[in-house]
């Protein structure tokens, strides 16, 4: 995907040998602002009118969705695990600090989400968002796109599910009801642990473990079906027996409705970017990745199975199950980048 692709110039495109991303647009294509406070310090939103929201996911890439819409590209959450990373290279942006800075925002995602749906050749699929980077994050809390976006899928009755660590989720409750009285939605929170410590440092951009299933609590206690997705499970940081179990029974707590463990996996991009954050913070541990992930992005099967067994066995302990199919099912797993799918087991870790 490249930023021209964004834009609804018809015109733009690469203008030379070594542009920069933003020569990519015409000049009234896109905004750039910083802002000097403290919730956005240090963070640059390129404001863009995209061409196209709906996304359609590859046949390949075995997702179980068809449709994804994605109104951000990059992701303050600074997960160094984060899937999506590589996108931004699509962009000609870093993939490092860049992804966790550079936030490319599709300002007109509401009204070109309602003008798609309303289109003849729509036929009403399930739209799947959060799948590539959150659509909660803190730029939501400025731009306010997610209202316009759930308001536009109500008014077509159009089934979706959202996928987020982002507890500004509860803002929109009111439309989340709203819209599952006339269509199937599906909403499931990513937390992959509860150790405080490893939050800090491998999601510093996220709210906390304890207040995201608060959110969940908030959202179950409203009427609204929240499952958890476990996810990710790190290993030798975050898949003691005393980890899973005091996870399982957090989210046991706050009433969520399923619990689906889903294995951390590196692909390219991630992969240089978790790496680095292993040597400055867990030296000792780059031998035992390297052997681990020796073969691709994914863990061992084995080790993938182990996990699963273990969380399903305290899952049934503490009284939830694994994710019921349908619609939790189709926020399972993140969309995929562009390019053939990755090879290894089905089991995929969300951003």
């Amino acid at each position: 995907m490249r930023w021209d692709n964004l834009t609804g110039d018809e015109g733009g495109g690469r203008d030379g040998a070594g542009a920069g991303p933003l020569a990519l647009f015409a000049a009234d294509s896109v905004v750039t602002r910083t802002f000097d406070t403290p919730e956005f310090r240090g963070i640059t939103f390129h404001e863009v009118r995209a061409r196209s929201i709906l996304n359609r996911v590859p046949g390949a890439s075995r997702m179980p969705f068809e449709w994804t819409v994605n109104p951000y590209r990059g992701c303050s959450h600074a997960c160094v695990y984060c899937f999506a990373r590589k996108t931004h290279s699509y962009l000609d942006l870093d993939t490092g600090l860049g992804f966790d800075s550079q936030i490319v925002v599709k300002t007109n995602a509401p009204e070109l989400l309602r003008r798609e749906l309303g289109s003849r050749r729509w036929s009403g699929a399930h739209i799947a968002m959060g799948t590539n980077v959150d659509c909660y994050q803190r730029a939501e809390g400025r731009y306010r796109l997610m209202p316009g976006i759930i308001e536009a899928l109500h008014e077509r009755a159009n089934p979706f599910s959202i996928l987020t660590k982002g507890t500004l989720i509860l803002r929109d409750l009111p439309l989340l009801r709203a819209a599952a009285e006339v269509t199937e939605v599906g909403i499931s929170v990513s937390v992959g642990f509860t150790d405080t410590a490893l939050w800090r440092t491998v999601e510093p951009g996220t709210p906390s473990p304890a207040a995201r299933l608060a959110a969940v609590r908030a959202l179950t206690d409203a009427g609204i079906e929240c499952g958890v997705l476990m996810a990710p499970v790190i290993p030798f940081l975050g898949d003691s027996p005393e980890q899973l179990r005091a996870t399982v029974a957090a989210v046991a707590a706050s009433g969520a409705t399923s619990v689906t463990p889903l294995v951390l996996h590196l692909r390219p991009g991630a992969r240089e970017w978790f790496t680095a954050w292993l040597g400055r913070h867990h030296p000792h541990l780059i031998g035992r990745y390297a052997r681990m992930y020796a073969d691709g992005a994914y863990a061992p099967t084995w080790y993938q199975r182990r996990i699963t067994r273990q969380v399903h066995e305290l899952a049934a302990e503490f009284g939830i199950g694994p994710a019921r199919r349908g619609a939790s099912r189709r926020i399972a797993a993140p969309e995929p980048p562009a390019g053939p799918a990755p090879a290894g087991p089905a089991q995929l870790t969300l951003l």
